[in-house]
């Protein structure tokens, strides 16, 4: 499982999005990856999982298939997302 969070890298919510994944990092071995959607990367990957708000918090299996998102300004509870990475 990787955990891919798709935000805007010069938005007002860029900084808690940045811990957020801090955060997620002190909790997982699994891979984390912070991708702004300004880079071809996060607009490529913003289109295959059909992101329609940011920032977006991706849990994804290591074959691709989405495991479960969050979408919007609220991040979701590191715990809950940890659960599903962990799982």
């Amino acid at each position: 499982m990787k955990l891919i969070i798709l935000y805007h890298e010069k938005d007002e919510n860029s900084t808690p999005v940045e811990r957020f994944v801090e955060e997620c990092k002190k909790h997982t071995k699994e891979e984390v990856n912070l991708l702004s959607i300004e880079t071809k990367e996060g607009a490529e990957t913003s289109t295959i999982y059909g992101v329609m708000d940011y920032p977006a918090t991706l849990v994804v299996m290591d074959n691709g298939q989405l495991v479960k998102d969050w979408q919007g300004k609220m991040l979701p509870i590191v715990d809950e997302v940890i659960g599903y990475l962990n799982s």
